[in-house]
């Protein structure tokens, strides 16, 4: 069932997670005994649904701007019945306010938007959360940026290397970087 949403994306060329990117995370929830979630940006719900079937116990919250991708993220989660521990709003990120606690943040929406995100979602985390973000290769474009002579593209990535910059001179937190999927953080409360 999980395979129907990997090809539903594709075939309308919805960004979800890579999925060994998934794997890694998947295996941190379990061996991090991770219970809550909030997950900025949902897309389709495909990574919320596969975060939620780990353990029947593990709650999502995921926020999703996007009125279409919203809907259909609804109809999957009702498909895989996992209403009772996915949680999903429609309002863009920055509208959204939230003082639960959350073992995980996991941050993949707008790349432009990751320090704002950061920045706002940091106090959400329990003492010994972690912050997860996506897409800091940008399909190796961070690293070799001289490959796209589109101009909205090199802002996009100048400003993912930013944020990479950002996290690393970041004193509360210490971040660690994998060369999963399409680039993947940790960063944990210091």
């Amino acid at each position: 069932m999980v395979e129907q949403l990997e090809k539903y994306a594709i075939e309308f060329n919805i960004p979800i997670i890579q999925k060994d990117g998934l794997n890694f995370i998947i295996d941190y929830i379990k061996n991090n005994n991770v219970k809550t979630i909030l997950e900025i940006g949902s897309a389709i719900g495909y990574s919320a649904i596969n975060f939620a079937l780990v353990n029947k116990n593990i709650k999502v919250t995921t926020i999703e701007r996007d009125i279409e991708r919203y809907n259909e993220a609804i109809k999957n989660i009702k498909d895989f019945n996992l209403e009772e521990q996915i949680k999903i709003f429609n309002v863009d990120a920055f509208d959204y306010n939230d003082e639960t606690k959350y073992d995980l943040i996991f941050i993949d929406a707008a790349k432009a938007q990751y320090i704002k995100f950061f920045e706002k979602f940091k106090n959400n985390l329990k003492d010994n959360g972690i912050i997860i973000s996506d897409n800091l290769s940008f399909h190796g474009l961070v690293e070799n940026p001289k490959n796209t002579n589109n101009r909205n593209t090199k802002q996009l990535v100048s400003k993912i290397s930013k944020y990479i910059e950002f996290l690393k001179d970041n004193k509360e937190f210490n971040t660690t970087f994998y060369k999963l999927g399409d680039g993947i953080s940790i960063s944990k409360k210091i």
